[in-house]
C-alpha cells in the first residue's frame, strides 16, 4: 500500500502527517508506524500524526503514534504542525485559520498567524495525584517539590497533566544531567501507572527558562510543547517563574502563558513543513 505523506517539525520535534480524513481508523498500525520513524531503514520522525475526521462537532480529530508505537493522549508540538498540514490540505493561507481538535486529551484549539506561528489554546492544567496520574502524593493532593529517588539520587519533582504526564524537576545545569542514562528510568518509575515525560529546568530569568526533555514513547527529543506547558505551570506552583516566559529548548523558543483570567495554558511557537513524498508499507 502506497501512502503520501508530508513531514513537518515543530521546533525540531519532527512528525510525519497523513490525510486520514476518509476514515476514522489509522491508516497505519502501530508496528508500521514504529518502522516509517525509524532513521535509518524508514522515513524517520519523532511520531505519526494522523488527521482524522471529527467527533462530538469538533473540525478534525488528532491520534498520534509515536515512534515506540506507543499513543500518546495529545503533543504540543504536534498539534502544531497538524493545524499548518489542515490549512495546507484545505488550500488555505496559513494566516487566521482556526480548528477545534478532538485529542484524547480533550479538545485543543490551535491558531494559525503569520510567519509559520501557531497560537495553540492548550486548556486547563490538571494538578491531582490522581489526574497525572502518579502515586506520588494522595489521589486528591498537588504534587509539588516531592522527593523521588532515581539512579540512586533524590530528585525533588513537581507533576503536572497536559492531558498526559509531566514530571518536572529543576536543576542549576541542565547541561549537567545524564538524561540519556535516567530519561527511561523517570519514565518507567513505578509511582507513573501511565509512564510520564520528564522535564529538566533551568530557571534564567522569571521569564525565561531552559528545558531539556524525555518524552514518554520517544526518549530525548529537540522539543516538546506540552513539556514547556507543564514546566511553566511548575515554577508557578513553585514560585520560581512568571505566568508568562520564553522556555528555551534544544531546538528553540517556545512562548508559554497561564492566564490569570481563563486559567488556560497558551503555547505559541512555529510548525515548519520540510518536505512531502509517498511511501510503501
Amino acid at each position: 500500500m502506497a501512502i503520501e505523506f508530508t513531514k513537518y517539525h515543530g521546533l525540531g520535534n519532527d512528525f510525519i502527517l497523513i490525510n486520514n480524513r476518509s476514515s476514522s481508523t489509522p491508516l497505519l498500525t502501530p508496528e508500521q508506524a514504529q518502522k516509517l520513524c525509524d532513521r535509518h531503514f524508514g522515513i524517520g520522525a519523532d511520531g505519526i500524526i494522523f488527521a482524522l475526521p471529527g467527533e462530538n462537532g469538533t473540525d478534525y480529530t488528532m491520534r498520534i503514534f509515536n515512534s515506540d508505537g506507543s499513543e500518546p493522549e495529545m503533543c504540543g508540538n504536534g498539534i502544531r504542525c497538524l493545524a499548518a498540514f489542515l490549512a495546507e490540505l484545505e488550500g488555505n493561507s496559513r494566516t487566521s485559520d482556526q480548528y477545534r481538535i478532538h485529542t484524547l486529551a480533550g479538545v485543543i484549539v490551535p491558531q494559525l498567524m503569520s510567519n509559520d506561528q501557531v497560537k495553540v489554546d492548550m486548556g486547563i492544567p490538571k494538578l491531582l495525584a490522581s489526574e497525572i496520574p502518579t502515586t506520588l502524593c494522595s489521589t486528591g493532593e498537588k504534587v509539588i517539590n516531592q522527593p523521588l529517588e532515581v539512579a540512586g539520587k533524590a530528585w525533588e519533582v513537581t507533576c503536572v497533566s497536559m492531558g498526559n504526564p509531566h514530571c518536572i524537576t529543576f536543576v542549576e545545569d541542565i547541561a549537567a544531567i545524564p538524561l540519556e542514562t535516567i530519561g527511561s528510568q523517570f519514565e518507567h518509575h513505578p509511582v507513573f501507572p501511565q509512564r510520564t515525560n520528564i522535564e529538566f529546568i533551568q530557571v534564567i530569568r522569571r521569564d525565561y527558562l531552559k528545558m531539556r526533555v524525555w518524552e514518554r514513547g520517544a526518549g530525548i527529543t529537540l522539543a516538546c510543547g506540552t513539556g514547556a506547558c507543564a514546566s511553566l505551570v511548575a515554577g508557578v506552583l513553585t514560585d520560581k517563574c512568571d505566568r508568562t516566559a520564553t522556555v528555551e529548548l534544544p531546538g528553540g523558543c517556545l512562548q508559554i502563558e497561564w492566564s490569570e483570567i481563563d486559567q488556560h495554558i497558551y503555547m505559541t511557537g512555529p510548525a515548519t513543513r520540510v518536505f512531502q513524498g509517498k511511501c510503501v508499507v
